[in-house]
């Protein structure tokens, strides 16, 4: 059954930050997966998308990821994509993150 969380329903975090947001976007994946049972464990794949993405932010989106699995407490490592985008549809957004993941 698809579910989906409204990225509207949250203010932005860390406005021109990509780390923060980054972070944010798990923290809420996180949550979102909670809310019906699950976990990062459930995850099977993310699809990860960057404004303006270029190899330097890698460094940033690791930041991101890091301090939100901290957080979590958990290793999200499922298998990803990420992909390089113009824009997302509030221009304060500089990542998007979907999950998918598959609950018993």
């Amino acid at each position: 059954m698809p579910w989906t969380v409204s990225r509207r329903a949250w203010p932005t975090v860390g406005a021109g930050d990509l780390a923060a947001q980054v972070e944010q976007c798990y923290l809420n994946i996180g949550t979102a997966l909670a809310e019906v049972g699950g976990s990062f464990d459930d995850v099977a794949k993310l699809t990860v998308y960057v404004v303006g993405w270029t190899p330097d932010k890698m460094p940033l989106l690791l930041e991101g990821v890091t301090r939100a699995a901290a957080k979590r407490g958990v290793t999200p490592v499922p298998p990803a994509t990420l992909l390089g985008v113009a824009a997302l549809d509030v221009p304060d957004h500089l990542v998007e993150v979907e999950a998918t993941a598959i609950l018993d």
